[in-house]
């Protein structure tokens, strides 16, 4: 029996059946038998490959939700030209499909993407202080946004072009010149400048992935960057969102650019009798002693004096913004102590000198005469 006689056999059967509710039913039956195919194949796989090939059961994770809506449309192509639909129900179930075909081509394409990229970075984990990952986790993440963006607004674009009536209406509007162009671009302006900010970070780099920045007044680090803003964790764990156009046209500091060491400064204030050279020795030796210390730079010097005291400004340094506080807490921490517990005497102190005026002068006068008679008269 060929199947223009099973069709023929299933209208004679199912006759009081409208024609369009069995289309339907078939379209329908189709989208589930496919789920299951695609399960059943998933199992297959796994249980024939998955512990000799750990990747492929990584794939088949990654992959699940565009191999689902291929196997749908499968199906639904499959089965829709033999539904008994009239072309009022076949023509926009078409383009149902067709939209649903585009919406698949551009969700492989950022699956893609994105596997493409983490494949990649698998080989840069360490960012902390690993520059050359810092910088290449950068650029992929940025680069792998932007084209997620682009894959996006594309796919989408295609699927309404598909459609008379918004195609007619996106080329009227690109085409004119007047209010409504002006208000699109003016719209789309921030999205624009923010992708192309991006663009330019991503070559430039100005800022990486764990980069310490002060920006705002506010210290932390770069956690994140997305296709149109940053993300900063601020060293209280708050969150700081910066739009990626901030980088490219305001001025901020970068504390990791080049190098992650930096030499944090304690400013102390001191007597004029403190003895600086000995201090200074103390410093050198405590600093050894530190973890924090990275071996690099120690230093004590006088850098400026005034009525009362003098003011000593010590320089260590440390590998990274988080043990430079650190460092520089603990070594302010220690020369207080120092000076408070071995050189007393160069606590700052106030001076004065009493000088009597003309009234205490007469009045002291007649006292200082009777203490002189009475040790003359002792004598």
């Amino acid at each position: 029996m060929n199947l223009q006689a099973l069709m023929a056999r299933i209208d004679e059967m199912l006759g009081w059946i409208p024609t369009w509710f069995i289309g339907l039913s078939l379209i329908a039956g189709a989208i589930p038998l496919a789920l299951f195919v695609y399960r059943l194949a998933k199992w297959l796989l796994n249980r024939a490959f998955g512990t000799r090939i750990p990747l492929l059961s990584v794939f088949i994770e990654r992959t699940a939700g565009p191999a689902r809506l291929a196997l749908c449309l499968a199906a639904v192509a499959l089965v829709l030209p033999l539904a008994p639909l009239d072309d009022t129900i076949r023509v926009p179930l078409m383009r149902l499909f067709v939209v649903a075909f585009i919406a698949l081509i551009g969700w492989i394409s950022i699956r893609i993407v994105d596997m493409s990229a983490a494949r990649y970075l698998q080989n840069f984990r360490d960012v902390t202080e690993n520059f050359i990952a810092r910088k290449h986790v950068t650029q992929v993440r940025v680069f792998k946004r932007v084209t997620d963006t682009i894959i996006v607004v594309i796919t989408v674009s295609t699927a309404l072009m598909t459609f008379d009536s918004v195609r007619q209406y996106g080329v009227s509007l690109f085409a004119s010149a007047g209010a409504a162009g002006i208000i699109v671009g003016l719209a789309a302006r921030p999205l624009l400048s923010n992708l192309i900010a991006g663009l330019q970070i991503a070559i430039t780099q100005p800022i990486r992935i764990e980069d310490a920045v002060i920006i705002e007044n506010e210290w932390g680090w770069v956690e994140d960057i997305a296709a149109t803003y940053v993300v900063i964790r601020l060293w209280d764990w708050r969150r700081m969102v910066v739009p990626l156009s901030y980088f490219i046209e305001k001025p901020f500091q970068n504390w990791t650019r080049d190098t992650a060491s930096l030499i944090g400064v304690i400013a102390l204030h001191v007597d004029y009798r403190a003895d600086v050279p000995r201090i200074r020795r103390w410093l050198e030796e405590a600093v050894k002693q530190s973890k924090l210390w990275d071996g690099a730079v120690v230093n004590l010097q006088v850098i400026d004096a005034d009525q009362r005291t003098i003011e000593l400004r010590a320089l260590v340094s440390a590998r990274n913004a988080p043990q430079s506080w650190d460092l520089r807490c603990e070594m302010r921490e220690k020369l207080v102590a120092f000076i408070r517990d071995e050189m007393p005497e160069a606590l700052p102190r106030e001076r004065a000198i009493l000088i009597p005026s003309a009234d205490d002068a007469d009045f002291l006068r007649p006292v200082a005469r009777s203490e002189k008679t009475r040790a003359s008269a002792r004598s």
